[in-house]
């Protein structure tokens, strides 16, 4: 599935999310000062979209249409800058993901859909015996220069190339929204912990998707190229973990804070930064599952 993306559009986007948000009261302050802060905010709103919709610099252009890709084709050509680049959203999830793995005993550990293996060598420099697996040979052969003494495997993950409850921690990182569904995934998850196991699964939090989350990557010809990015709410993580047996231990959304470099990217910050800092201002940009398989009945966990 294509669609089309256009500079003009993006910037009245984030528009129009700010005035939401400041028609929810969002702006915050109270009493006379608050209301007269809220109303020129608007109204300067208002002004740069005007504004903006006058620019024949933005206006004036075409746009462009996203084509698909898939994730081993994505990741092929993403695998070279992947670790050079800052991204945003990792530098929101990792802290979290890292406390909660931090807390819990070394032990046989599975990094599903390692990528370069960021957590894979966290894992390893915290004394896990680790096993990656992705689907791109790209990826896991910087996995594999990060983590040498780790196994690592190309596979998919709802068929993942190892045994039955044979890990102790399971952890997949940003991944599952590249699935067509969160069942399969989740299952394998279940079948290849042990019992008493514990499962940490981080993902892009569907409000984040509508600010700039998709991942993209250039095609050959240098059009965009859309990665699969499945809408998935809270509730359908919880179904697909509890039809999965395991159990929720706690559930995390970390927000957005402020950038260095602004929010929304280099065209937001030319045009309406304002409108994009509330846009973004302490939306979730992550969800992420500590979850945990039922020890076996009569077990002492």
């Amino acid at each position: 599935m294509s669609f089309h993306v256009h500079p003009l559009a993006w910037l009245l986007a984030l528009e129009g999310v700010a005035l939401l948000r400041s028609q929810a009261g969002d702006l915050g302050g109270e009493g006379d000062d608050g209301d007269q802060e809220n109303e020129r905010f608007v109204a300067r709103r208002i002004a740069e979209i005007r504004r903006l919709c006058a620019e024949p610099d933005l206006a004036g252009r075409t746009g462009a249409v996203v084509g698909h890709a898939t994730t081993v084709e994505g990741y092929a050509r993403w695998a070279g800058s992947y670790d050079s680049e800052e991204n945003p959203l990792i530098a929101v999830e990792e802290p979290q993901v890292r406390r909660i793995i931090a807390a819990l005993p070394p032990g046989r550990a599975l990094d599903a859909a390692c990528g370069t293996g960021r957590y894979a060598a966290y894992l390893a420099g915290l004394g896990h015996e680790v096993v990656g697996v992705d689907s791109s040979a790209e990826m896991l052969a910087l996995a594999w220069a990060k983590t040498p003494d780790g196994t690592f495997h190309e596979a998919d993950l709802h068929d993942l190339p190892v045994e039955a409850a044979s890990f102790d921690l399971v952890v997949c990182g940003l991944a599952l929204t590249h699935q067509p569904a969160l069942g399969p995934a989740l299952r394998e998850f279940a079948r290849v912990v042990r019992p008493g196991g514990h499962l940490v699964v981080s993902d892009i939090h569907v409000l984040s998707l509508y600010l700039g989350g998709v991942a993209k990557v250039a095609g050959p010809d240098g059009g965009l190229r859309a990665m699969p990015a499945g809408r998935f709410l809270a509730g359908d993580y919880v179904a697909a973990i509890l039809e999965a047996g395991l159990e929720i231990v706690a559930c995390h959304e970390p927000r957005w804070g402020e950038l260095p470099g602004g929010h929304g990217g280099p065209l937001a910050q030319q045009w309406c930064p304002e409108a994009a800092a509330l846009a973004y201002r302490d939306t979730p940009a992550a969800i992420i599952w500590h979850l945990r398989r039922p020890p076996a009945r009569g077990a002492n966990m």
